[in-house]
């Protein structure tokens, strides 16, 4: 599908700047090294003997997905055990010695586990905390110091890596506006709207507060009502992105819509976002009485504004930073 853009956007001081971009669609992928189960060659047999753990740590690793293994932890009858997920692939057959698995639970090794403290996973990205082995999961879905994944829309990206990383990427990559400034004016452009139900536009970054945004606009159905949706996302945290604030306006023929609102996480996705619809939603048929003429073609106009909210030192409430 192709989707024709033009974009304005300024920032404070510079002059507006047209630019039109084709909509390309890239794919990624990032995988770990698999682990045949089917085969009878185990990289951990050599010449018979079986090469034994030299840690605790390698004791937990599940031999298959490589995995730290929690109860239940299965076991075979010669001793080797594996996690409870994969015990359901191997088909009952160990994938070490290939003999009969059975039901037997290793509690000794559930015990080792449960006696240790562990660092977080993201400790090389700067995680200090430490926990208790079957709490460390449970951080580790959570932890603030976690890889975010690429925010863009229009494909199945599965890149992860820190915000530098992600905006290079993106850049790089995807081939994305990058715009600094904390306002823009973009117009949006679709001929035979009324063809397309389901639409993503090119995800627009923007550079202001020493922070970057994503701003995304896309057509899909809500019910039975084909709408168009612009939003925000911050690549960042939570907690950071509940500092900034932004609206986005839309109008022609002497009407207007505008939104206020915080900017949500790229922790969240943009699915989950788009489905909450917690953006400005303009129905198709307003959207086209915006445009003018004779409403065969979409030509919307949406401004923004970012700006940062400060502290009350007094009363702890956020004020607007204009």
């Amino acid at each position: 599908m192709e989707s024709s853009i033009e974009c304005v956007s300024y920032s404070d001081g510079m002059d507006e700047d047209e630019i039109s971009h084709p909509h390309p669609y890239a794919q990624y992928s990032s995988s770990k090294p698999s682990h045949n189960i089917n085969s009878g060659n185990n990289s951990n047999l050599t010449g018979g003997l079986i090469n034994p753990p030299t840690s605790v740590h390698e004791l937990l690793e599940c031999p298959v997905c490589t995995n730290s293994m929690y109860p239940p932890i299965h076991q075979c009858h010669n001793g080797h055990t594996l996690c409870s997920t994969c015990k359901a692939r191997v088909h009952n057959r160990c994938p070490t010695c290939r003999q009969e698995l059975g039901d037997i639970r290793c509690l000794a090794l559930e015990m080792v586990a449960e006696s240790l403290e562990l660092p977080c996973k993201y400790c090389s990205l700067g995680c200090p905390e430490i926990f208790p082995y079957y709490s460390k999961l449970k951080h580790e879905a959570v932890c603030n110091f976690r890889p975010y994944k690429c925010p863009y829309a229009g494909s199945e990206c599965s890149v992860v890596g820190d915000i530098q990383f992600l905006v290079a990427h993106l850049r790089d990559d995807h081939k994305v506006d990058m715009h600094s400034g904390c306002t823009f004016n973009h117009r949006y452009v679709k001929s035979n709207p009324r063809d397309v139900e389901n639409a993503t536009w090119m995800l627009t970054v923007f550079h202001c507060f020493g922070q970057y945004f994503c701003l995304h606009f896309e057509a899909f159905q809500l019910g039975m009502a084909p709408v168009y949706m612009a939003f925000l996302r911050f690549m960042g945290d939570e907690i950071e992105a509940r500092n900034y604030s932004y609206s986005l306006e839309v109008g022609g023929n002497g009407r207007k819509l505008i939104w206020e609102g915080t900017p949500r996480s790229i922790r969240d996705s943009h699915r989950k976002v788009r489905d909450s619809h917690d953006g400005l939603i303009i129905q198709r048929n307003m959207a086209l009485f915006f445009s003018g003429g004779d409403r065969k073609e979409l030509k919307l106009r949406v401004t923004g504004r970012i700006w940062k909210e400060q502290q009350n030192p007094d009363g702890g409430a956020c004020i607007p930073n204009l």
